[in-house]
């Protein structure tokens, strides 16, 4: 598995990763078959997402980040790009995405949705990428 988050919106991305982490364990998942990357932004999601899964060495990515809307309209250019991206990324490489990426109005609404718990966006994530895995794994993909 790999885990590929944002630097920007520090505070969030950590506690989104931390849901991650909680799922994958839940899941059985040994740390050792995690790999966690980071890059810039939102935006750059998609092409790191689209690297790791062409490199052919991970069932699932989890992409995480926090767009948070502001005053001018790079809420609507990054979040867009961002989702479209890793839509594109998963669907050429049939590789499992869990999508962590948060498009909110407030951090208020960021911070509501990375609190501890399987109601943690960053576990959510996580548990839907595993699901698709399964899913693929059962049609042979």
């Amino acid at each position: 598995m790999a885990v590929v988050a944002t630097r920007w919106n520090v505070e969030v991305v950590e506690a989104l990763t931390v849901g991650v982490h909680k799922c994958l364990k839940d899941w059985g998942v040994s740390p050792r078959s995690v790999q966690s990357l980071m890059v810039p932004g939102a935006f750059e999601l998609p092409l790191a997402a689209s690297a790791l899964m062409d490199s052919g060495k991970f069932d699932g990515v989890v992409a995480l980040g926090a767009v948070i809307r502001g005053d001018t309209p790079h809420f609507e250019f990054v979040a867009g790009e961002c989702s479209r991206g890793l839509r594109e990324a998963a669907q050429i490489y049939g590789v499992a995405l869990g999508f962590g990426v948060l498009t909110v109005n407030t951090a208020e609404q960021a911070y509501e949705r990375c609190k501890p718990g399987k109601e943690n966006k960053g576990y959510e994530a996580a548990a839907a990428m595993l699901e698709m895995i399964r899913l693929l794994d059962s049609i042979d993909v």
